[in-house]
C-alpha cells in the first residue's frame, strides 16, 4: 500500500514534466513555422491607402501600410487571420492560407451613425446628435474655385442662403435661417480652430479639414452672445500618426467668363426712344452727335457711333490657385505644413482690379506622455486687393451709345492713352463716360492676418476625465490707399486726392474646460464644464488730402503719400478705436440611455463691457428618441429612425450700444447780423443697453433606410429674435431714438435626402437634394405699426405682420390703352385731370376703392429674402473616372431694379434694350411698360411694382469631372498618384430678371459687380 502511494507521487511530476516538454516542443515548432506575408491595400477606385492598421487576429502582432499602401508582416501560420481597419472604411478580415502576398480592397463604410460630428468644445457621435448640424466634406469644398470656402455651400446645405459676389477677393453673403436683426446684420459666427471671426476670406479652402454649420439654438447656444445668426465651425488640416511623409500639390488655373450680360439699347434703338419722348433737348443732343461724329451709312438718322459700353469695360479674366503641403507623423507626433497662392483678376478692363493672397500654415500635435498631448498651429495670410470703382458699372448702364470711348475732337481732355469722349460736349449734363472713373483712380487694400493657436490636452483619468486649455490669438490689419488722379475731361478740371486708412484688430481667446465621460450599464453621459476669456481690440487711423504735388501718375507710387498733399481735409482726419472684454462660463451634458433615449443641455453665461447690462444667460435643452432601438419596432426597410426636439436661446451683440448725447445742444444763429450762440433742449436719447436675444424651437427627425443607402434629415424651426434695436419717432419732439423693442420671427422647414450606393467594386453613384422654406415676419416694433427704410423715392418698409424691409409702393395693374379706359377706370374725374393721365400711363390699383391713388393704396410688393431654396446633386464613380453635378435655385424673392429707376433723377441716359423694345406705342402694344414720354412723367415714376421684379432663378452650380492615375509605373519608376480635374462653376443661370444676375445681397440692384462663370483645369499630385 505504501509502495503504491510512493509510485503515484512519482508519476505526477513525471506527467507534469512530459506535459511541459510537449508544450515547449509544440511552441518551438510553432515559432519555427512563422511565415512572412506582404501585400497592398487599395480603395475600390484603385487608390492606395497609407496608414491602414493590420493586425493578426487574437494577438498584438501588427503593422500599418506605408505611403504606397504596402505592408509586410510575419504571422504564426497559414491559419492566421488578418484584420484590416481604417477610418471611414469597413473592417475586413482574411485568412492567410498558402499565400505569401495578400492584396486587399477596402470598401468605404456607409454606416455613418458612428461617425463623429464636430460640435462646440468637443465632438459627438452622429447617432447621439439632437441638434440641426450640417457637415460639408472637404472634397465638396474644394470643388468650388472661389476666394471664400463659404461659396462651396451654395445649394449644398438646407436653410443656408448664399448670395454670390463677383468682385475679386469679395466674400459671399451668408444667411443661416433668415435675417434676425434690423441693424446687426445676419452674418454667422465663424470659429476657426477655436478663434472667432466675422469672415474667413483669409482662409485657403484647401486647408480646411472639416466645416460644420450649427443651425439651431441647441447646437449654437454654447457660443452665447455671438451665436444668434448661426455658427460655422472649421478645423484646419493636420497630419496623421504613424503616417509616412507625403507631399501633396493641389492647384487649378482657369478663366472667368462674363455671363448673362445685360443687352443695352444700341444707337438705333436709343434714337427711336429719344424721338418718341418728344423732348426737344434730347432730340437736339442726338443731332449734335450726328454733327460731331457723322451719320451712319446704314441709317442716316443716327450718328456713326454705336458703343456697347459693357463690352468696352468688361472681358474674361484669369483665376488660379496653387497649394503645396507636407504631412506625416510618427508614434507620438503628427504634423502638417503648407503654403498656397491664390490670384483672381477682375472682369473690369484697363484697371488694376485683382486679388492676390499668399498663405502659410503649420500645425503640430505631440503626445508628450501617455496622458498629455500638446499642439498648436500658425496660419499667416497676406493679401492685396485692388477694388474696382463700382460706379463704372452704373455708368456703363446709363451712358448713351451715341458717344465713343475715345474722341480726338476733345482736345482739352487729359490723354490717357487717348482723349476720352465727354457727353457734355453734345449737350448732356455729365461726362457719362465710365473710363474717367476707371482710368483715373487706384484703390487698394493691403491685408495681413495672423492666427496662432496653442493647446494642451491632459487625460486626468484614463477614458473618463480630461482637461483642455487652448489659447488663440489673431492679428488682422487692413491698410487702404485710395488715389484719385488729376484729369481734365474737356469741360471740368478735377484735382488729385489721396485717402488713407489703417485698421488693426487684436483678438485673443483663452478657453479652459473639463470633459467627463461615464458609462455604467445602459447609461452613458458626457459633461463639459468650462470657462472662456476673450478680448477684442480695435484701432484705426484715417486721413485725406487734396492737390498732391507732384501729381500722382501710374508708375511713380513713391509719391503717393499724404506728405505730398497741398491741402489736408481736416474733416476727414481721425483716430478711432475700442476695446471689449468678455468673460464666459459654460456647461454641457449629453445623456444616453441604451442608445434609445437622448437628453442634451447647455448653458453659457456671458459677460462683457459693451452694454450697460453686463451679463446674460443663454441655455438650451433637447431630447431625442431612437425609435429603431425599441423592441416593438421592426420595419425592415428602416435601419435607423430618430425623433429630436430642442429649445434654446442665442445672443447677438453685433449692434451699436447707446452713445450719450448732450441734453442741451448748441445752435448758432445770426440775429440782426450778429452771430449768436444758443442752446436748445433735446430730451431724446438712445437706450440700447443689451444684446439682441433669439429664442428658437427646433423639431426634427433623422433616418437611414434601405441598408443605409438613403439618409433623411428633416427640421422645422421657429426662431424669434427679441430686444431688436430699432429707430422709433416719439411724439412731440419727433426726433429719432433707438430702443431695444423690436421682435422678428423666422420659421421654416428644411429637408435633405441623399441616396448613396456602391453597385460593385468599379461603380458607385449618388443622388441627393435639399429644400428649405423661410417665412420672415416682423412681430413688433415697440408700438409703431411700421418702420421705414430705403430712400424716399424707393421706399422699403418693415410692417408688423410683414417681412423685414419689404418693398413698398403701388401695385401696377397694367397700362392705359385708350382714353375710354381712363374714363372708366374708377378714378374720379378730378383726380384724372389733376394727374393729366393719358394712354401709355400706368394703371395703379385703387386698393380702397375711393377713386384716388394716395398713400392709402400702397402695399407690400415683395421681399429680398427667398421663400424657397433648394439644391440637387448627383454623380458617379467608374473605376478611375469621377463625375458630379450640382444644381441650385432660390425662389420667391424680389429685386428692386434701381438702374431703371434712376430715370427719376436724370432722364437723359440710356436704357436696357428689353425696356425700349417693349414700350407702349399705341393701343394693344404693351400692358407692361409705359410710353417713352410716360417714363419721364412723375405719375409713372412713383415707387411701384414696375420697379420690383421677380428674382427667382435656377442654376447649374457646379459640374466636375476627374480622372485618377494610380499605381502606374513609367520607365520602371512608380508614378505619383495623380488626379486631373475639369470644373465648370455657374456655367448656366436661368432667370427673368432684367439684370446681370439675380443674386443681389440686399435686393437693391444699382451697381452690382457681375458674377462670372468659371472654368478651370486642376491637378492633384501626391508623392
Amino acid at each position: 500500500m505504501k509502495g503504491k502511494t510512493t509510485s503515484q507521487h512519482l508519476q505526477k511530476p513525471m506527467r507534469l514534466f512530459l506535459t511541459v516538454a510537449v508544450f515547449l516542443l509544440t511552441l518551438s515548432l510553432s515559432y519555427g513555422q512563422q511565415i512572412s506575408v506582404n501585400g497592398n491595400v487599395t480603395t475600390s477606385s484603385g487608390e492606395t491607402l497609407p496608414g491602414v492598421n493590420i493586425l493578426e487576429k487574437g494577438t498584438s502582432n501588427g503593422t500599418v501600410t506605408d505611403l504606397d499602401g504596402n505592408f509586410t508582416l510575419s504571422v504564426a501560420s497559414s491559419q492566421s487571420v488578418l484584420l484590416f481597419s481604417f477610418i471611414g472604411y469597413e473592417t475586413q478580415e482574411t485568412i492567410v492560407g498558402e499565400r505569401s502576398r495578400v492584396n486587399i480592397t477596402l470598401l468605404e463604410d456607409t454606416k455613418t451613425l458612428n461617425e463623429v460630428v464636430v460640435i462646440g468644445y468637443g465632438t459627438q457621435r452622429e447617432q447621439d446628435r439632437i441638434s440641426a448640424i450640417s457637415t460639408i466634406k472637404t472634397e465638396d469644398i474644394v470643388k468650388t474655385p472661389a476666394t471664400n470656402a463659404m461659396q462651396a455651400l451654395q445649394g449644398r446645405v438646407a436653410g443656408v442662403q448664399i448670395v454670390s459676389s463677383g468682385a475679386p477677393g469679395s466674400s459671399p453673403t451668408v444667411r443661416v435661417r433668415g435675417v434676425g436683426s434690423f441693424e446687426g446684420g445676419a452674418a454667422p459666427l465663424y470659429v476657426v480652430d477655436g478663434m472667432f471671426f466675422t469672415n474667413i476670406d483669409f482662409l485657403n479652402p484647401n486647408d480646411i479639414e472639416t466645416l460644420s454649420v450649427l443651425k439651431d439654438a441647441s447646437a449654437a447656444a454654447i457660443y452665447g452672445v455671438r451665436a444668434a445668426n448661426g455658427v460655422i465651425l472649421i478645423t484646419t488640416k493636420t497630419g496623421g500618426y504613424n503616417q509616412k511623409p507625403e507631399i501633396v500639390y493641389d492647384g487649378y488655373v482657369g478663366m472667368q467668363v462674363p455671363q448673362n450680360v445685360l443687352k443695352m439699347a444700341n444707337s438705333q434703338q436709343f434714337a427711336r426712344y429719344v424721338n418718341e419722348t418728344g423732348s426737344p433737348a434730347d432730340i437736339a443732343f442726338l443731332n449734335n452727335s450726328i454733327q460731331r461724329y457723322g451719320r451712319s451709312r446704314l441709317d442716316p438718322n443716327i450718328p456713326d457711333v454705336n458703343t456697347d459700353w459693357y463690352s468696352e469695360i468688361m472681358s474674361p479674366a484669369s483665376i488660379q490657385n496653387h497649394s503645396l503641403s507636407f504631412n506625416g507623423g510618427g508614434d507620438r507626433t503628427r504634423y502638417s505644413v503648407g503654403g498656397s497662392y491664390f490670384e483672381q483678376n477682375g472682369l473690369m478692363n484697363e484697371r488694376r482690379n485683382d486679388y492676390k493672397r499668399l498663405n502659410f500654415r503649420i500645425k503640430l500635435d505631440t503626445d508628450l506622455k501617455d496622458w498629455i498631448t500638446v499642439g498648436g498651429n500658425l496660419n499667416i495670410s497676406t493679401a492685396q486687393r485692388y477694388n474696382a470703382d463700382d460706379g463704372a458699372w452704373f455708368r456703363a448702364y446709363n451712358t448713351v451709345p451715341i458717344i465713343p470711348k475715345y474722341d480726338p475732337l476733345n482736345t482739352g481732355a487729359t490723354a490717357s492713352p487717348f482723349t476720352l469722349s465727354n457727353a457734355q460736349q453734345i449737350g448732356y449734363r455729365g461726362n457719362q463716360n465710365p473710363f474717367y472713373s476707371i482710368l483715373f483712380s487706384d484703390n487698394r487694400n493691403n491685408i495681413a492676418k495672423i492666427l496662432g493657436n496653442f493647446y494642451a490636452d491632459l487625460e486626468l483619468v484614463p477614458n473618463k476625465l480630461s482637461f483642455k486649455t487652448a489659447y488663440n490669438y489673431s492679428i488682422d490689419q487692413i491698410n487702404t490707399r485710395n488715389v484719385s488722379f488729376a484729369y481734365n475731361d474737356g469741360v471740368t478740371e478735377n484735382q488729385s486726392s489721396l485717402s488713407r486708412s489703417n485698421i488693426t484688430r487684436y483678438d485673443q481667446i483663452w478657453d479652459n474646460f473639463l470633459t467627463y465621460t461615464e458609462n455604467f450599464g445602459k447609461h452613458s453621459f458626457t459633461t463639459v464644464l468650462g470657462q472662456s476669456f476673450r478680448s477684442e481690440t480695435f484701432e484705426g487711423l484715417f486721413a485725406r488730402g487734396e492737390g498732391l504735388n507732384p501729381e500722382p501718375v501710374r508708375g511713380q507710387e513713391q509719391f503717393w503719400y499724404l506728405s505730398n498733399s497741398t491741402n489736408l481735409d481736416l474733416n476727414s482726419i481721425g483716430d478711432t478705436g475700442g476695446k471689449l472684454f468678455f468673460q464666459s462660463y459654460f456647461a454641457r451634458i449629453a445623456y444616453n440611455y441604451d442608445d434609445r433615449y437622448l437628453l442634451y443641455g447647455t448653458i453659457r453665461r456671458d459677460g462683457n463691457n459693451k452694454f450697460q447690462q453686463k451679463w446674460g444667460n443663454f441655455a438650451t435643452i433637447g431630447a431625442g428618441w431612437v425609435v429603431t432601438e425599441e423592441s416593438f419596432f421592426n420595419v425592415p426597410a428602416i435601419d435607423f429612425l430618430k425623433f429630436r426636439g430642442s429649445w434654446g436661446q442665442l445672443g447677438n451683440d453685433a449692434i451699436n450700444p447707446s452713445v450719450g448725447v448732450p441734453t442741451l445742444q448748441e445752435n448758432n444763429l445770426a440775429i440782426n447780423d450778429v452771430f449768436t450762440i444758443g442752446r436748445r433742449l433735446n430730451p431724446t436719447f438712445d437706450l440700447i443697453d443689451r444684446w439682441e436675444t433669439t429664442v428658437e424651437q427646433n423639431f426634427g427627425l433623422s433616418a437611414r433606410l434601405f441598408k443605409e443607402r438613403l439618409s433623411v434629415e428633416a427640421d422645422y424651426f421657429i426662431r424669434d429674435t427679441r430686444n431688436l434695436a430699432v429707430s422709433i419717432i416719439p411724439p412731440v419732439f419727433r426726433a429719432t431714438e433707438r430702443r431695444s423693442v423690436g421682435e422678428i420671427r423666422n420659421q421654416g422647414l428644411e429637408l435633405a435626402l441623399n441616396w448613396d450606393e456602391r453597385v460593385n467594386d468599379n461603380f458607385s453613384y449618388f443622388i441627393g437634394g435639399n429644400i428649405a422654406t423661410l417665412k420672415n415676419t416682423v412681430l413688433g416694433l415697440g408700438g409703431p405699426s411700421y418702420l421705414d427704410g430705403g430712400s424716399a423715392e424707393f421706399r422699403q418698409r418693415s410692417i408688423v405682420g410683414q417681412p423685414f424691409s419689404a418693398f413698398y409702393g403701388y401695385e401696377v395693374e397694367g397700362v392705359f390703352q385708350t382714353q375710354e379706359q381712363i374714363t372708366g377706370s374708377g378714378y374720379t374725374s378730378e383726380f384724372i385731370s389733376d394727374n393729366r393721365l393719358v394712354p401709355g400711363d400706368f394703371i395703379f390699383k385703387d386698393q380702397n376703392g375711393d377713386g384716388v391713388i394716395n398713400d392709402l393704396d400702397r402695399v407690400v410688393l415683395g421681399s429680398f429674402l427667398p421663400k424657397l431654396t433648394y439644391g440637387l446633386n448627383a454623380g458617379f464613380k467608374y473605376k478611375n473616372f469621377d463625375f458630379s453635378a450640382l444644381f441650385q435655385s432660390q425662389r420667391g424673392h424680389n429685386i428692386l431694379n434701381r438702374k431703371r429707376g434712376e430715370v427719376i433723377f436724370t432722364n437723359d441716359t440710356n436704357l436696357d434694350a428689353e425696356l425700349i423694345d417693349n414700350l407702349w406705342r399705341g393701343a394693344g402694344t404693351s400692358d407692361r411698360y409705359p410710353s417713352a414720354a410716360g417714363l419721364r412723367k412723375g405719375w409713372n415714376q412713383n415707387m411701384s411694382s414696375y420697379f420690383v421684379e421677380d428674382g427667382s432663378y435656377f442654376r447649374i452650380q457646379n459640374v466636375r469631372m476627374s480622372y485618377s492615375v494610380i499605381n502606374r509605373e513609367a520607365f520602371g519608376v512608380k508614378f505619383p498618384d495623380t488626379r486631373i480635374t475639369l470644373t465648370a462653376e455657374r456655367p448656366l443661370t436661368m432667370f427673368n430678371y432684367n439684370g446681370f444676375n439675380p443674386e443681389v445681397a440686399d435686393g437693391i440692384d444699382r451697381q452690382t459687380y457681375p458674377i462670372p462663370a468659371i472654368y478651370t483645369v486642376g491637378l492633384n499630385v501626391k508623392f
